[in-house]
């Protein structure tokens, strides 16, 4: 598609994911009118980072049907979704990449930082033995999503977990070709890029929200999660979005209606230290997902969340900030309830 007419955001996700499921998808979004006001032949960093916020919105919904259904709901009471932010997790070994991906936070702080994204703030999660960190847009902070991106340390687990954990994520290979490198340090420099050059980069750069590892060994996914839920979920997940989140004015009253319809709610709602940010979600999905020995496992997957923020009075603004305790009360939807269950298909 090269309707002119269109918006850069809109011409970008259209060509990305189909006309269809594009336009579906920018429609279930409140896109920010000065995003969409974007055209021509060049793509700002902030175009091209909602446009590939949208492709991952749509990625998630097709793997988390309580979170589409939720979106059909509310795209049929007339309200559309603010896309408040996304999560991913990360592993960090003690040194050194993982296997051919960087480590850790760095895999994506090399796309974020190109497109505008600053880190605002870091969040310990020592119960969890990870450490999470916010990154805001700089050029339109509350408008294009944030993303909270965690990584867990394997030094802080025992060596038999740490043997486990080279085994399975010291596969990872690179996503990124040295095109999408080269748009990205276009952007990097302050630079708008051609659209055709930033349309080829797209669909590799939201590829690199996805696993990059190979498919466990059973016997390294259950050591892994005897340990850590979290790490047993990038096992079978790798870095692909953990959840979305709506940000809605009142998420006390929401989250009782989706109790009183039955929904996969989390039982207590998250409210931060300052009162101002309050949280809750859909418990995760179950997703069949491949192992080494050839066999595909039901496993815990992803989620949607939903999000209340209040103004900071002390400057006016909406608070975007995160919570610790809040943060590590989500992190709970995607621990596995029981071990994974086999599904034989040699």
């Amino acid at each position: 598609m090269s309707n002119e007419n269109m918006s850069t955001i809109e011409r970008l996700v259209m060509n990305t994911l189909s006309d269809v499921d594009g336009r579906r998808t920018l429609d279930m979004l409140d896109i920010a009118p000065a995003l969409l006001a974007e055209r021509g032949g060049q793509v700002s960093r902030a175009a091209f980072a909602m446009a590939m916020n949208v492709a991952l919105f749509h990625d998630l919904l097709t793997r988390v049907p309580s979170g589409h259904a939720y979106v059909a709901d509310a795209l049929a009471s007339g309200r559309r979704i603010v896309f408040d932010h996304g999560a991913l997790r990360s592993i960090r070994f003690p040194d050194g990449p993982t296997g051919d991906l960087p480590g850790g936070e760095d895999a994506f702080t090399r796309i974020f930082l190109p497109l505008g994204y600053e880190m605002a703030a870091i969040y310990p999660l020592d119960r969890l033995k990870m450490t999470g960190r916010a990154y805001r847009h700089i050029d339109h902070p509350d408008a294009i999503p944030q993303f909270f991106l965690s990584e867990l340390h394997v030094d802080r687990f025992d060596p038999e977990f740490s043997e486990a954990a080279r085994r399975v994520f010291g596969t990872s290979r690179d996503p990124l070709d040295d095109e999408a490198k080269a748009v990205l340090n276009r952007f990097a420099a302050g630079e708008a890029v051609a659209f055709d050059v930033a349309l080829a980069a797209l669909p590799t750069i939201v590829a690199a929200f996805d696993r990059q590892h190979s498919p466990p060994a059973f016997a390294d996914y259950q050591l892994l999660l005897s340990r850590s839920n979290e790490a047993a979920w990038i096992a079978t997940e790798g870095n692909a979005f953990n959840h979305a989140t709506d940000r809605v004015p009142d998420v006390a009253t929401l989250a009782q209606r989706l109790k009183d319809e039955d929904r996969p709610m989390k039982e207590r709602l998250e409210i931060s230290a300052s009162g101002r940010v309050r949280q809750t979600a859909f418990r995760a999905d179950s997703v069949m997902r491949p192992f080494a020995e050839g066999d595909t496992r039901q496993v815990s997957g992803s989620f949607f969340e939903f999000i209340s923020r209040d103004i900071d009075p002390e400057t006016g603004l909406i608070d975007l900030a995160f919570d610790t305790g809040n943060a590590t009360g989500i992190f709970a939807m995607t621990s596995a309830q029981e071990k994974a269950q086999e599904r034989t298909t040699r």
